[in-house]
């Protein structure tokens, strides 16, 4: 899981809130956890890139620097 987190506000018809918390809790996830894994998916299908904010820095991909 990343180590950062930054929080994103979205209004939703209460009677879908209320039923997709109410989906969540019988597969046994949070609502977060859901919406977290419906946006990887989402930017995995459009080929977005983005760096993890939990990867170790050994991992990361290098970034050229640019000459002073």
């Amino acid at each position: 899981m990343e180590a950062k987190t930054a929080r994103l506000t979205l209004l939703i018809d209460p009677a879908k809130k209320a039923a997709f918390e109410a989906l969540c809790a019988t597969q046994d996830l949070t609502p977060s956890q859901v919406v977290r894994q419906m946006i990887r998916d989402y930017l995995a299908q459009h080929g977005a890139s983005y760096e993890p904010s939990g990867k170790p820095p050994a991992l990361r991909r290098a970034t050229p620097r640019k000459a002073r």
